[in-house]
């Protein structure tokens, strides 16, 4: 099984995949971009690819959450969480009195952006395609135009950097969220601790829109984990909602708030119903179970019998 990550080597991403049953017997694939490891995917060359969905501090990935809405189908199958911790990873021999200029990842410097402050304040940030690239170049043979690189101690170990501080997170607690994409295939089995991904794309911008597709979720209890607007591209104002809720698509709840969204949306993209990193399952009012959905289609169809 070939499996594609954010590269090179060293990454957080890296790290999710590791972290997945599969990893060992898999080929660990590095991807230059996350565009191009989904791509890679939907091309048959790999697999699946494990690719950042969220993070505590930022939020959605946006280059993740546009491939997903965008392109040939993928599913989520799976999704790992991992804590982040990121250290000042430089040549030997640097001290802070020799930083000038700081490469890394944009979400990586979102989250270390109040320690460069108080400890690096006249420190130029110089945005990376990733953390370990930023260390890749820093600890190659040629000069670099930064002095450090904000990244996994797993990537400085890796290209010969030293840490010249530790754990420098703002936030102690902070979490990426990874998810596993694949061609549509067999979907994971419903657990009962289980998330579904979708994509709305409202028919028309109109007042009340966007509660007219919570209502879909409200009226049958289902609980959204994460709701996230996206320009579609097409024009200025134009946008479409990446939704992470409670349950799988074979709940019956779940499968009722597809129809309905199917109803008054231009499009519903399905990407995938799969296990929840956390095991945590759904809260379920026994009104919205599935016992009660088949009670009230078997009552329907009776009261429909001529």
């Amino acid at each position: 099984m070939r499996i594609g990550y954010l590269g090179p080597p060293g990454t957080f991403t890296e790290m999710a995949l590791l972290r997945l049953p599969e990893a060992e017997e898999a080929d660990a694939v590095p991807c230059a971009s996350v565009d191009v490891a989904l791509g890679r995917v939907r091309a048959g060359e790999l697999d699946a690819a494990v690719v950042a969905m969220e993070n505590s501090v930022e939020g959605g990935v946006s280059a993740t959450l546009d491939s997903l809405a965008t392109g040939s189908s993928l599913h989520i199958v799976g999704e790992v969480l991992v804590p982040i911790r990121f250290v000042l990873a430089v040549r030997p021999g640097t001290t802070l009195e020799d930083i000038h200029a700081v490469a890394t990842h944009s979400h990586a410097w979102a989250q270390v952006r109040g320690w460069m402050s108080e400890h690096l304040p006249e420190a130029v940030f110089m945005p990376a395609l990733s953390n370990a690239a930023a260390a890749a170049d820093l600890g190659g043979e040629g000069a670099s135009s930064f002095q450090a690189a904000v990244c996994p101690q797993i990537a400085a170990d890796r290209h010969g950097l030293v840490p010249l501080a530790d754990d420098i997170g703002d936030i102690p607690d902070a979490v990426t969220r990874f998810v596993v994409a694949a061609r549509p295939g067999r979907m994971p089995e419903p657990t009962g601790a289980d998330k579904t991904t979708l994509v709305l794309f409202q028919r028309d911008d109109r007042p009340g829109g966007l509660l007219g597709l919570l209502e879909q979720f409200a009226a049958r209890g289902i609980n959204l984990t994460r709701l996230e607007s996206r320009p579609t591209k097409a024009s200025l104002g134009s946008y479409c909602f990446s939704i992470d809720l409670e349950g799988h698509v074979a709940d019956e709840r779940v499968g009722e708030t597809l129809m309905g969204l199917h109803r008054i949306c231009s499009e519903v993209r399905f990407v995938g119903s799969y296990p929840r990193a956390d095991l945590r399952p759904a809260e379920i009012h026994p009104d919205h179970g599935d016992e009660a959905y088949v009670d009230a289609r078997l009552w329907l169809e009776l009261l429909r019998r001529p």
